[in-house]
């Protein structure tokens, strides 16, 4: 049992090494197998319905690129443009709000801390701005020049669609090839574990992109109609973080707050900034309570401080490739931990004596 162990985590350092020095060129398969991952259900569901194998795939795979370069062709121009704007108009956006908090609080924050707390809070305020935004734009571009985009976006083009079509194509045969290597006294406790890690991707990983989708469109079109500048690229941007927790909604209130006090404060035009407030709150509460438990629900088992680390570690190592692994990494990795401590207090090193067999949860199964 421990030289298999000793084998097995070996296996794992070797393959994680092995991801990390080939991280530059693996991007584009990576996506193939990732598209192949999540196209296989309708592919199956044509084959049922009476379409070939090779046709299924070669119809899904072409609809697909069909959507993604009209969908990038409408949306690149406009995004683009609407990021640079946002990304220039930064520094004046803060130096308005510090205008506004001197204008606002300025006497209060003087009784209370004297002459220089003001000037201090200023400072500080326009301190940890200047490092937020330039952390983001560190993070993003340590993603962008990690994974080589430049190069790897003719790669993503060309390489992903052919991988996705060939590994669509043999999935089945894959899995079936997969299956048979497995000892067949461990074959149960294995295709178990893997039905769960499978639940565990495919639930969040859909069930997420519908969030992120539905709470991206109610955010921008909501601050479009309020007329706050950049509102939909705010909005897009809100839902594209909602994949991970929390960050979405607090990254576009903020930003969406921050440009509504500089756009509507000098009117006091409260109506606007109430209005720009009740989006984020609504949203938050549709998310919390209505949408997040209907697509995503509590079953994929991924929680959201580990999501965020993984996120978060995987994206700073690999890059857009860490990205891509972090959320089938960090399925995979608590599936395997939870049904590790199912083993171990069953055994007898925890009851120290007989094992006892303990009811497995819904949940977990």
């Amino acid at each position: 049992m421990r030289a298999r162990a000793v084998i097995g985590l070996s296996a794992l350092v070797g393959l994680g090494l092995l991801v990390y020095l080939l991280r530059d060129v693996m991007l584009p398969f990576v996506a193939g197998i990732a598209l192949a991952y999540l196209l296989d259900p309708l592919a199956d569901r044509l084959e049922r319905l009476g379409l070939g194998r090779l046709a299924a795939s070669l119809a899904i795979l072409a609809l697909f690129v069909v959507v993604l370069v009209v969908s990038l062709l409408l949306l690149a121009p406009l995004v683009a443009n609407q990021v640079a704007a946002l990304i220039s108009s930064l520094p004046q956006m803060v130096s308005r709000l510090q205008a506004i908090l001197a204008e606002r609080a300025g006497p209060l924050l003087q009784r209370l801390g004297g002459a220089d707390a003001l000037s201090e809070l200023q400072s500080s305020v326009g301190s940890l701005a200047t490092q937020g935004v330039a952390w983001l734009l560190a993070f993003l571009k340590s993603i962008w020049t990690g994974s080589q985009v430049l190069i790897s976006i003719a790669s993503l083009l060309v390489v992903t669609p052919v991988v996705a079509f060939y590994i669509l194509v043999d999935w089945d045969r894959m899995i079936a090839a997969i299956d048979g290597w497995v000892p067949p006294r461990h074959q149960v406790t294995v295709r178990d574990l893997a039905r769960q890690i499978d639940r565990a991707i495919i639930g969040f990983v859909r069930g997420q992109t519908l969030v992120c989708l539905i709470l991206g469109s109610f955010y921008a079109v909501g601050l479009w109609l309020v007329g706050l500048n950049f509102g939909v690229l705010i909005g897009l941007i809100a839902g594209f973080l909602t994949f991970i927790p929390y960050v979405g909604t607090l990254t576009g209130f903020l930003l969406a707050m921050g440009v509504a006090l500089v756009q509507y404060w000098p009117g006091s035009d409260w109506l606007h900034i109430g209005l720009t407030l009740g989006i984020f709150l609504t949203g938050q509460f549709l998310e919390g309570n209505i949408i997040s438990p209907k697509l995503v629900g509590d079953s994929v088992g991924l929680h959201p401080v580990w999501l965020m680390f993984a996120l978060l570690a995987f994206g700073s190592l690999f890059g857009f490739l860490g990205l891509l692994l972090a959320v089938p990494v960090a399925a995979s990795i608590g599936v395997l931990v939870r049904f590790g401590l199912r083993q171990y207090l069953q055994s007898r090193l925890y009851h120290d004596g007989e094992p006892i067999l303990i009811e497995i949860s819904p949940r977990d199964r």
